[in-house]
């Protein structure tokens, strides 16, 4: 891990990305120090800042080629030289060489590409962080693409996993940070990344949306052809459509982009509340557009290899949250986070409907191209801190989905109301979620189960009814034993009490005798026997 830290550092020194820090923004303390860095001494060359940026993230493996590519689709929060520069990670990352890829493929396979293919591409079609593709037709006479994993790469993973650990958790002993949980973080964003090098569980992925969107207008998934797939090899149905980042091309052929911005806010939506199962890296190398129906265009989306899902809790206040955003209710906002757990049960709710209101007011009913996020989500983080605010690493990965799909729709159509096209959608699922359509499609798809209980059910209510009786009954004869050991200490105590006062009085006579007896021998008897009596009742009670 020290080495793997050491090369981190070497790469950061070589391509000067200290240029890229603002320093007049930083105390000056830290200017002073980073004045003395060692890598201020290695001279800056003529690349410019992006292309030493992106080079940078090549050279230091998938995890960091994938943060460049979620930062390319936020073109509002980067300068355009870097977004431009960046943009080129999504599916132009350097190949490894072509003679590697027919090698892996044998090894994969268990047979030569001859077997396998009638014409296999040496040449990659694309080349990702984690894997490239290899154009080839099988001999059916049917195009596929071959995608391989890269030769190394879980080696490089586990060491820059092994750093973000050691980070989390230095994170997490800072108070403020703790609250975000970023080794839980670390740990949701490990299980998905590594899922990413089992290509059966990335085909697995690709069958079942395919399976959602079966004859959908939305969305075209390609088939996989399993016979050809391995844990390092996956083949799949070759797909021709237009990269959805290609803006020009998109408008030459004269594709609606605020339907197809529309379309691609729906089809998020229909994934996460309709299926539960999204597609959870959709940066824009992954998604292409149709060359057909121009005017009702359809996504074509491959790279599942990464998915993600919510519990039926999590999806129903995450819907009943952003419906109370639509309608600016920010109070049922503030109770629902109360009561999911995801702020203290001491907050009051009007204090946090208030502070949340205070930053979401003002980018409601506005197109995205009038919205500044980075504003919004600092005043969001501000207000998390505030009101100690857990982050739920369950919807980490969901708001990951969530930024590339509004960075998406800003380079589509950068007028669209992302909020006036989510809230129809979303109140048509609350509506099915709670109506007699949902009840009767959840007894549907219980009802093998139904059928198998319901001839047991008078046993059941049977046998139910009897262990009501017996809890009963033992609950009265445990409350019966409760009393008689309590009739017992009380009689026992009065016993003691008795016995002290007798031997109370009985010291208290012995040391007062000789005086008592002189007195008592000058007393009538009436008087004697009435100061008897006394003792008598004395002791008794």
């Amino acid at each position: 891990m020290i080495v793997r830290l050491l090369r981190i550092l070497w790469v950061v020194s070589r391509y000067r990305l200290d240029t890229l820090i603002p320093l007049h923004r930083l105390p000056w303390w830290l200017r002073g120090l980073l004045s003395l860095a060692p890598w201020r001494l290695m001279p800056i060359g003529p690349r410019p800042r992006s292309e030493r940026l992106r080079l940078a993230l090549e050279t230091l493996g998938p995890i960091h080629v994938k943060f460049g590519q979620m930062l390319s689709t936020r073109r509002d929060l980067l300068p355009e030289d870097i977004a431009d520069e960046l943009k080129r990670l999504q599916d132009q990352v350097p190949p490894f060489p072509g003679r590697d890829a027919r090698v892996l493929v044998e090894r994969e396979l268990q047979m030569s590409i001859d077997e396998a293919f009638a014409q296999f591409d040496t040449e990659a079609l694309a080349s990702a962080s984690v894997a490239q593709v290899h154009g080839a037709r099988l001999h059916s006479g049917e195009d596929v693409v071959v995608k391989i994993i890269r030769p190394g790469i879980n080696k490089i993973m586990r060491q820059d996993m092994a750093l973000l650990y050691q980070l989390a958790r230095l994170l997490e002993r800072i108070p403020d940070v703790r609250r975000l949980h970023p080794v839980a973080v670390v740990r949701d964003y490990e299980s998905t990344l590594f899922d990413e090098l089992d290509l059966t569980k990335e085909a697995a992925n690709t069958s079942q949306l395919k399976r959602n969107f079966t004859n959908s207008p939305l969305l075209h998934v390609p088939s996989i052809h399993w016979p050809l797939t391995r844990h390092g090899v996956m083949v799949q149905e070759r797909i021709y459509g237009v990269p959805v980042a290609d803006i020009p091309a998109l408008e030459a052929q004269g594709t609606d982009l605020k339907k197809l911005a529309e379309r691609g806010v729906e089809i998020f939506f229909t994934q996460v509340f309709r299926d539960n199962f999204f597609h959870a890296d959709m940066h824009p190398g992954n998604i292409f557009v149709s060359r057909d129906n121009t005017d009702n265009p359809q996504y074509i989306a491959i790279d599942c290899g990464i998915v993600g899902s919510l519990t039926r809790e999590d999806q129903d206040y995450l819907a009943r949250n952003l419906l109370a955003f639509f309608r600016q209710d920010y109070y049922e906002v503030a109770v629902l986070h109360i009561e999911s757990g995801w702020v203290g049960e001491d907050t009051r709710a009007n204090e946090f409907a208030a502070a949340v209101r205070a930053v979401c007011e003002p980018i409601l009913e506005k197109p995205l191209k009038d919205i500044s996020f980075g504003q919004v989500l600092l005043g969001l983080f501000q207000t998390a801190r505030r009101f100690n605010m857990e982050v739920q690493p369950q919807l980490v990965l969901l708001q990951k989905t969530l930024l590339n799909i509004e960075g998406l729709g800003r380079q589509l159509y950068p007028d669209l109301d992302l909020w006036s096209t989510a809230r129809p959608y979303l109140e048509r699922w609350m509506k099915e979620r709670a109506g007699v359509h949902s009840l009767w499609e959840s007894l549907k798809r219980h009802a093998p189960e139904l059928s198998h209980q319901l001839p047991e059910l008078p046993v059941m209510a049977h046998q139910a009814l009897m262990r009501t009786e017996q809890n009963q009954l033992q609950q009265r004869r445990q409350a019966e034993s409760i009393q008689r050991i309590d009739r017992q200490l009380t009689q026992r105590g009065q016993q003691s009490n008795r016995r002290q006062r007798l031997g109370i009085l009985i010291v208290a006579l012995a040391l007062a005798w000789q005086p008592f007896s002189e007195w008592a021998a000058d007393q009538p008897w009436t008087i004697l026997s009435a100061l008897a009596a006394g003792a008598l009742l004395l002791v008794w009670n």
